[in-house]
């Protein structure tokens, strides 16, 4: 039964990161360098690896967190949520800095990638402990 917790978990940090990416599309390309195609998508777009694997990424994110919260005795909704804000904004996020900084990225682009990284724990933290 756990498993469908973290797939549960998965599939709504996976959707909030679709509306998020949506929405951010045209900041989040010009931050990245990603090159645009004639429809003003990213020429990679038909390539269905980047979404093939984000999607495992959230499994195994949302598993390891099920662990953490196991071992934590994390149990409440409120619990969730502020420890999965709190594994995005001070594990995750700095680790994006880190990448993007020695990249040369702009600041920018640590920003959108490590908003959807803060805000996308929180939701798998908040239903990891919906069920």
């Amino acid at each position: 039964m756990e498993f469908l917790n973290v797939l549960a978990a998965a599939v709504a940090s996976y959707a909030f990161g679709t509306v998020w990416y949506m929405t951010l599309a045209n900041a989040w390309m010009e931050a990245a360098g990603v090159r645009k195609g004639p429809d003003g998508r990213p020429e990679n777009s038909g390539n269905p690896v980047p979404f093939i694997l984000a999607f495992v990424a959230a499994i195994l994110v949302a598993g390891m967190m099920r662990h953490i919260f196991e071992l934590g005795g994390i149990e409440t909704t409120g619990k969730g949520l502020v420890s999965g804000l709190g594994i995005g904004l001070f594990l995750a996020s700095p680790w994006i800095m880190i990448n993007n900084g020695f990249a040369g990225r702009p600041f920018r682009l640590t920003l959108i990638d490590g908003g959807y990284a803060t805000f996308g724990c929180a939701i798998i933290g908040l239903v990891l402990t919906l069920f």
